[in-house]
């Protein structure tokens, strides 16, 4: 899998701007990731030095629809969640604004 396959975007939220000033920043990965693969990722894209990952499968939520009077039920799509811990001292901006420290 190619780095850019591995992480798919980052998780712009509130906690995770607040665990950015311990260097934890937060990324939307491929389910089929591994803490191998998403180490080697955030090093090639970002170029910065890992020193932890943590990863969370996050479920799909079951989903009611209603459209032209039929009632359906649906799923959201399961994802997996990837909180990356850097070297102190470093830190990631993306597209020129870092958004992790606002």
């Amino acid at each position: 899998m190619d780095a850019r396959d591995v992480i798919v975007s980052p998780r712009i939220t509130e906690k995770s701007m607040a665990n950015a000033l311990a260097q934890q920043y937060s990324f939307v990965v491929h389910p089929d990731a591994t803490k191998t693969q998403i180490r080697h990722a955030v090093e090639e894209i970002f170029k910065v030095n890992v020193v932890k990952v943590n990863t969370v499968n996050i479920g799909g939520k079951s989903k009611n629809f209603a459209r032209r009077g039929v009632r359906t039920q649906g799923r959201t799509k399961d994802t997996k969640k990837a909180i990356v811990t850097l070297k102190p001292g470093q830190k990631i901006e993306l597209g020129g604004v870092n958004y992790f420290e606002q």
